[in-house]
C-alpha cells in the first residue's frame, strides 16, 4: 500500500475568535476538532463536510444547508471566511485530507477542480462517508473506474451522487420516456454537442507570484505536478485549470457530463467497444479547442433504445460546423440547428430526429408527429437533485446518479480525450482488460503520475 501522507500536529492556544479576526486560515485548519454540540438534538440531520466552498462549493452548499455543516474546507480563505460566517461552529481546514480525519462526519461534498475529485471522494467512501461530487468524477478514466469499484464495493452502506444536477430535470425524464417507448423507433445514432470552445494555454509554466496569505497553494496543487503559484491557475477566464490536462478536462470532460448523460440514461449505455476522436492534433498541456468523438456501442437489449448504435460529441466552432452538416439535413425546416448552442439529438432508423435541451425538445418531421400522443409518464418527478441524494443518506432510494451509473458515464466521456492525446485514430476498447488492444501506446492516457503524497489510494492497494 503506497505511503500514507503525512499530517501536520495540532496548533495550541489559537482561538477561532481570533482566526476569524485576522482571517488567517492555515493555523485553524490544523486544530483537531473537540466538542460537536451541533449534532446533540440534530434529529436525523446528517453531519457533514464541504471540500471547496467557492465557486460550485458555494452553489453545494445551498443545496445540503438543511443539514449540520460541521467542516468546511477550502484553500482560499476568503471563501472559507464567508462559510464560516454562514456557519460560525463548524470546523475550517484548508486541507482535504485533514478534515477526513473529522470523526463526527456522516458525508461529505467535494466541489473542487477536477483533479482532487477522486481522490477526496475514494478517501471519503473508503472512510464509509456518503459522497456527493461535482462532475466529472474522474480526472483519468482510470481514476473513473476506481470511484465506480469502490462505491460497488460499499453499495446499500454509503449513498453517491454525481453534481449532475440536470439528471433531475422533467424535461429530460420525458425525452427519456419517448425514446424508450419507441417515438422514433430503434435508435441508431445520437449526436450531443456544446459551443464552448478552450483558449490555448500560454505559457505552460506562469511566472511566479507571492502566494497570498493563508493561501494553501501545495493542498490545491495535490497530486498534480508542482508549480509555482500564480493566480491564472486557478482562477482567470474560461475556468484555466479546467484548460491544462494538469488539472481539468475541457469541455467534454466538463459540459460532457450533463449533456452526453441524456443519451447515457435514455438509451441504457454501459461500456463502449470503441473511440475514435477527430481535432486538432493534441496539445502535450492543453486541452483541444474543438473535437467530433465517435464511440461504438454493442447491442444491450432488444427495446428500441437498446440496438447497437453509436454517440457523438461535438464542441467548439469546427465541432460546431460538423454537427450541423450532419443533422441539419435530417432535421430540415423544423428548426435551425445552429440556434441550438447545446443539445442532445436522437437518430431513429426512420430517419426522425428528436433534438433536446435542458428546456424544450423538438420531434422531427414535425408532421409525422402532428398527433403524437406522449407516453404516460413513467420516470417519477425527482425530489430535487441534491435532496435525492440525502434522501439515500437516510436510507431512502439509491439516487440516480449514483457513482456506479455515473462513474461508467464519466469513463465513457473521458475515453474520448484519451483517444484525442494518443492521436492514433479508431481505438478499440476492451472494459473488462482496461485497455486499448488495437494500441497499446494509447493505455498510457488512462491514467498519469501522481505527485508524491498525493497518490490514489485504492481498495487494491488495500488487499
Amino acid at each position: 500500500m503506497p505511503q500514507q501522507p503525512s499530517r501536520t500536529q495540532s496548533t495550541q492556544g489559537i482561538t477561532r475568535r481570533e482566526v476569524l479576526a485576522t482571517g488567517s486560515l492555515a493555523a485553524l485548519a490544523m486544530i483537531a476538532p473537540t466538542s460537536y454540540a451541533w449534532a446533540q438534538g440534530g434529529g436525523d440531520k446528517l453531519n457533514l463536510g464541504l471540500i471547496g466552498v467557492g465557486g460550485r462549493g458555494g452553489a453545494n452548499m445551498g443545496g445540503v444547508r438543511s443539514e449540520n455543516i460541521i467542516a468546511l474546507c477550502d484553500i482560499n480563505p476568503e471563501p472559507l471566511n464567508a462559510a464560516l460566517g454562514r456557519f460560525p461552529d463548524a470546523e475550517p481546514y484548508t486541507d482535504w485530507r485533514e478534515l477526513l480525519e473529522n470523526d463526527a462526519l456522516d458525508g461529505v461534498v467535494v466541489s473542487t477542480a477536477d483533479h482532487h475529485h477522486a481522490l477526496a471522494s475514494v478517501a471519503a467512501m473508503r472512510k464509509g462517508l456518503h459522497v456527493y461530487s461535482e462532475k466529472p468524477l474522474g480526472h483519468t478514466v482510470y481514476e473513473a473506474r476506481v470511484m465506480q469499484d469502490t462505491y460497488n464495493a460499499r453499495r446499500g452502506d454509503i449513498a453517491t451522487q454525481m453534481g449532475t444536477q440536470i439528471h433531475a430535470n422533467g424535461n429530460y425524464r420525458r425525452v427519456v420516456e419517448m425514446v424508450q417507448a419507441g417515438a422514433i423507433g430503434p435508435v441508431k445514432e445520437a449526436h450531443v454537442w456544446c459551443s464552448r470552445s478552450i483558449n490555448p494555454v500560454n505559457p505552460v509554466v506562469l511566472p511566479e507570484q507571492p502566494i497570498p496569505d493563508g493561501f494553501d497553494w501545495n493542498a490545491w496543487l495535490g497530486p498534480a505536478p508542482d508549480r509555482p503559484y500564480h493566480t491564472d491557475y486557478w482562477r482567470g477566464g474560461n475556468l484555466n485549470w479546467n484548460r491544462r490536462w494538469d488539472f481539468g478536462n475541457g469541455v467534454l470532460g466538463d459540459m460532457g457530463s450533463h449533456l452526453i448523460d441524456l443519451p447515457y440514461w435514455a438509451l441504457a449505455l454501459d461500456r463502449p467497444t470503441s473511440v475514435h476522436s477527430v481535432g486538432p492534433d493534441p496539445d502535450e498541456h492543453a486541452c483541444p479547442p474543438w473535437q467530433e468523438v465517435t464511440w461504438e456501442h454493442p447491442e444491450r437489449g432488444e427495446g428500441p433504445h437498446q440496438r447497437a448504435c453509436k454517440v457523438v460529441w461535438y464542441h467548439g466552432p469546427e465541432g460546431m460546423q460538423r454537427r450541423s452538416e450532419y443533422l441539419q439535413p435530417m432535421v430540415g425546416d423544423d428548426t435551425n440547428i445552429n440556434q441550438w448552442g447545446i443539445g442532445v439529438a436522437f437518430v431513429g432508423e426512420t430517419g426522425q430526429v428528436l433534438t433536446a435541451d435542458y428546456g424544450k425538445y423538438v420531434l422531427s418531421p414535425s408532421a409525422e408527429f402532428a398527433d403524437y400522443q406522449r407516453p404516460e409518464q413513467t420516470i417519477p418527478d425527482s425530489l430535487g437533485h441534491y435532496n435525492e441524494w440525502l434522501h439515500a443518506c437516510k436510507g431512502g432510494e439509491e439516487s440516480l446518479c449514483n457513482f456506479d451509473y455515473s462513474g461508467k458515464l464519466i469513463e465513457h466521456n473521458l475515453l474520448g480525450n484519451a483517444a484525442h492525446r494518443a492521436n492514433a485514430g479508431k481505438l478499440a476498447w476492451d472494459a473488462e482488460r482496461f485497455a486499448f488492444p488495437n494500441n497499446p501506446d494509447a493505455d498510457q492516457y488512462l491514467t498519469k503520475t501522481y505527485r508524491d503524497g498525493w497518490e490514489l489510494q485504492t481498495d487494491a492497494a488495500q488487499n
